[in-house]
């Protein structure tokens, strides 16, 4: 019997018990017969894991300014993205990476990718995410459609890519955000893949329907959306959440196909060097 591939969950969210995290735990553990997994607090502990000691990584969403750090979490993330990169380069095993919105911009910040700024209102709700010709091939989007929905969550963006830069790393825009035609805003970028083994999006694909009507249910978040976005959209939040075709699609899909791929790889891999 094979032994279980190794991960680490890089929880950014703050310290504080999240849902994100629960939902990502939950589908983690859709692969239990095949996985052994940790959770390392890197905002609020400035845990790190050891990199050789993993094979698989999902970097979650969090609150607040992906431009913001106090000076050490920060610092030791963007140092272990930087030994990430250089493993990959150097090593025969490769180790696969998933960013998660929040994660998703610091990535793209760290690597020189883009520019992260503040939206000029909040962007919450269930959302259109339109692939890119290079994200209809990605495995990452497999059995999606295009246009497919997910959670969006963010009051920060990534945008105006450095194509140069992009060319010189080999990475890819897979994912923008839907057309505004009222407004003269660029599209945000969605999803990008950095590399062959390093993925991100913006967006929150670990989102699980019931939990997240059952949160839209309470006065408190219920009302602060309404006030956001208006009583017409925030009924039409829940119907597309109660979607089978749109959010519960996504859940059930888009780490999935992640973890999948990065388990296949991992063990061919082993595979292959171990003859």
């Amino acid at each position: 019997m094979e032994s279980p591939i190794k991960m680490a969950i890089l929880d950014m969210y703050d310290g504080e018990p999240n849902q994100g995290m629960r939902c990502i735990i939950d589908i983690v553990n859709r692969f239990r017969s095949e996985v052994n997994f940790k959770v390392y607090d890197v905002r609020g502990k400035s845990e790190l894991p050891a990199l050789a000691n993993y094979d698989v990584f999902i970097s979650s969403g969090g609150p607040g300014n992906p431009l913001d750090g106090d000076g050490l979490w920060d610092r030791a993330y963007f140092a272990f993205l930087d030994e990430l990169w250089a493993w990959n380069k150097e090593s025969e095993q490769k180790k696969h990476m998933l960013f998660i919105c929040h994660s998703f911009q610091m990535a793209c910040k760290h690597f020189g990718l883009a520019e992260i700024t503040k939206r000029k209102s909040t962007s919450f709700g269930v959302m259109t995410i339109h692939k890119t010709p290079e994200g209809t091939i990605d495995p990452l989007f497999e059995n999606l459609d295009n246009p497919f929905y997910a959670v969006d969550s963010r009051d920060y963006q990534v945008v105006q890519p450095r194509l140069k830069k992009f060319r010189d790393k080999g990475a890819t825009i897979l994912a923008l955000e839907k057309i505004r035609s009222h407004v003269e805003y660029e599209r945000a970028i969605m999803g990008v893949r950095f590399s062959d083994y390093i993925v991100g999006i913006q967006f929150h694909p670990e989102a699980d329907p019931i939990s997240f009507v059952m949160h839209l249910k309470k006065k408190e978040a219920r009302d602060k959306i309404i006030a956001l976005k208006g009583r017409t959209k925030f009924r039409n939040m829940l119907e597309d959440l109660v979607d089978e075709n749109k959010i519960f699609k996504t859940n059930e899909t888009l780490i999935p196909n992640f973890i999948k791929n990065a388990l296949k790889q991992v063990k061919e891999n082993k595979s292959m060097l171990s003859l």
